[in-house]
């Protein structure tokens, strides 16, 4: 068995069938990272102890005939905001270096261990995830496994390039603006960001809480159900997780989708995006037979609400240690151990005025209702993930629509109004003309992941998504 290029699932399946065990499989995954990982600079922590052990304890449920779970033996890696019991959370941050490590793990780093998972460790992301580049100022820069010189995307950097690079088959990340959709496409990997409220964020460092999401990256949509399936379920440690019972993924993937209504997201989502990502979206619109196109209304006035929100929302948790010396307790201010831009951004934030939040507010509550009212005609909708593909590490601007504009606030054009309203979203990777991934988002209603997933899964038999190693 190549245990490189398997798939959690192919690899949770032979250490069940003890064709492979657990153990060899977490030794390969440790070191693809230590052979690698110097150079890409995914992860911020390697547990090669850890992982071993628990390797070893799976097998040996395995040898007692026992049944470790859906994901029995699968190294895993967690964006390193996520809880883990023993280490310091970081979220990206000098500042948190000095925190005590947790005391147990984030919910969803549990729930991946009770499948049987073997978390292997956590990666690098931008600061306090406010940031679509990965391009960190205390840990560095994560490097896109298809062409070093380029950017992995972000704030879930190193999850995606980790994933892209084989040296874990699965990771976790956490997506408010776009956070898991940018990566993904930028690496060339599957990224999913389930209905707000649908995982839950118990044990997960919070930047925006009313647009935080947390999802899985993979190479395969089945992974990818696979993984949702396990994560799935209600939290009373997260107050917004949903109380609505599990509808699981994996059984449906099959189903028949002909009756399916998909449509192209039209206007806003194809103005300005470069010609590579507007042929990677008809690549999949001609797959599945869709002409149709539709209207988001009012999206860029969602992206721009959205900033308004984050910034609010983000600053707010920061504002003791963002207070300048003079103005701060003693020891509270820690302006200058911030990444300067997370910094800057934060402090806009905090000086935004209060009716500027609520007015984003309501219109957000403006804007759900109406985008509701499409999925009234529609199931599924197509958008491309990002403009372009990778821009280059430390490029400021790039050209969209003969214009040019900053890198880091538009990388997030298309997936900001959809995470604005917490909507289901599946980017799928497509290889672009110019030889480096794009992504393309699958959009359907609220809690209307399975019908995404369905979507995804014949996209991937007729081999039109591809995730290849690199």
């Amino acid at each position: 068995m190549n245990l490189e290029q398997a798939d959690a699932v192919a690899i949770a399946t032979a250490v069940r069938e003890r064709k492979v065990s657990a153990v060899e499989v977490t030794k390969a995954a440790l070191q693809r990272i230590a052979a690698r990982d110097e150079e890409l600079n995914c992860f911020t922590t390697v547990t090669a102890e850890t992982a071993l052990a628990e390797a070893e304890r799976i097998d040996g449920e395995v040898a007692q005939g026992k049944n470790p779970g859906s994901l029995a033996g699968v190294p895993f890696a967690v964006k390193n905001l996520f809880d883990v019991a023993g280490l310091t959370t970081l979220a990206g941050a000098k500042i948190n270096s000095e925190n005590p490590p947790a005391t147990q793990d984030a919910t969803a780093v549990a729930r991946l261990k009770q499948a049987g998972a073997v978390l292997v460790g956590v990666l690098n992301m931008d600061e306090y995830a406010y940031g679509f580049v990965t391009e960190n100022f205390h840990y560095g820069v994560t490097r896109n496994p298809h062409d070093l010189k380029r950017i992995a995307g972000g704030s879930s950097g190193g999850s995606a390039a980790a994933l892209a690079a084989g040296l874990v088959p699965l990771t976790l990340g956490s997506d408010t603006n776009g956070s898991i959709r940018v990566p993904a496409a930028l690496c060339g990997v599957f990224g999913f960001k389930p209905t707000y409220g649908r995982l839950s964020r118990a044990g997960v460092a919070l930047f925006s809480s009313s647009l935080d999401h947390i999802g899985p990256f993979a190479r395969s949509v089945r992974d990818i159900a696979t993984t949702f399936d396990v994560l799935q379920g209600e939290d009373e440690k997260d107050p917004v997780c949903t109380k609505r019972p599990c509808e699981p993924c994996l059984p449906q993937l099959n189903q028949d989708i002909a009756d399916l209504r998909i449509a192209i997201a039209g206007d806003y989502f194809i103005n300005g995006a470069n010609p590579e990502a507007l042929e990677a979206v008809q690549k999949v619109a001609d797959a599945l037979g869709v002409t149709q196109y539709v209207t988001i209304p009012e999206a860029d006035r969602a992206k721009a609400a959205a900033f308004v929100i984050t910034a609010c929302e983000g600053a707010n948790l920061h504002l003791e240690k963002l207070r300048s010396p003079k103005a701060s307790p003693a020891g509270a201010s820690r302006l200058q151990d911030f990444d300067p831009a997370t910094r800057d951004r934060f402090l806009a934030g905090a000086l935004i005025p209060g009716n500027w939040y609520v007015q984003a507010q309501r219109f957000r509550r403006w804007y759900r209702d109406k985008v509701r009212q499409i999925f009234q005609k529609v199931d599924v909708i197509l958008a491309p993930t990002t403009p372009i593909s990778a821009p280059l590490i430390g490029q400021q601007t790039m050209i969209l629509n003969g214009e040019e504009i900053l890198v880091r606030p538009h990388l997030g054009l298309y997936t900001q109004p959809l995470s604005f309203i917490g909507l289901p979203v599946l980017s799928v990777p497509i290889q672009s003309s110019n030889a480096l991934p794009l992504g393309v988002q699958l959009i359907a209603a609220p809690y209307n992941e399975a019908l995404i997933l369905q979507v995804a899964a014949l996209l991937e038999t007729k081999g039109v998504t591809l995730a290849p190693l690199v």
